[in-house]
């Protein structure tokens, strides 16, 4: 049985994304068997993370800015000028946004919703970004949506809540092509299979 202090850190990191009671236990003990510095140093960073750190307004991608500069609400992709400024690219988090970036085919902008459908459910779907989105989305600019979401029954449910909501107001949506197998996270695809996606997509 573990002491109080213990199952009170497993029982926070177990609500860390994929961390069950198992992994969350193997970060207290080690932890427990770090030195009193080495500990501190990391609270320290986790201290600074949440200081230095910044989420962007227009695309909710996490971003540190520099002391240079001039506009600390968005991050380095909405202030590229050389972005294409008519598209808007969905996705469901900030880890699916990354290897998307590592293909170099995209050089449009992005939005991220924050989750999925059928995995937040009824009260839960509030906190999906839509009424950003629509804001968003109804900005003169934007001439084609990318819905790019995982291909698992989560990401189909949302991409199809999606337009519904975009349907009104006549813009281009697209999803990514079938590049990628049945169940895939983007997460985890590699750059050939994303790039084939998104030149695919329809």
């Amino acid at each position: 049985m573990h002491s109080p202090q213990i199952k009170k850190l497993i029982d926070l990191f177990s609500e860390f994304p994929t961390v069950g009671q198992r992994t969350a236990a193997r970060f207290v003990f080690y932890l427990l068997n770090l030195s009193k510095e080495e500990v501190q140093e990391i609270t320290s960073e986790i201290l600074k993370l949440k200081e230095k750190v910044k989420i962007c307004q227009a695309c909710f991608k996490s971003f540190e800015p520099s002391l240079n500069d001039q506009d600390l609400k968005l991050c380095e992709i909405c202030r590229d000028a050389t972005r294409k400024k008519d598209l808007l690219c969905v996705v469901e988090k900030e880890t699916d946004l990354m290897p998307i970036e590592k293909t170099r085919k995209y050089r449009g902008l992005y939005f991220i919703l924050g989750g999925t459908v059928s995995v937040l459910k009824k009260e839960g779907l509030k906190k999906l970004r839509i009424k950003e989105l629509l804001i968003r989305a109804k900005n003169p600019a934007i001439k084609e949506i990318i819905i790019a979401l995982n291909s698992t029954t989560e990401g189909e449910a949302t991409a199809l809540y999606l337009e519904r909501h975009l349907k009104p107001l006549n813009i281009k949506t697209t999803r990514l092509g079938r590049g990628l197998p049945l169940g895939a996270e983007l997460e985890y695809a590699d750059e050939e299979t994303l790039s084939s996606a998104l030149e695919g997509r329809k």
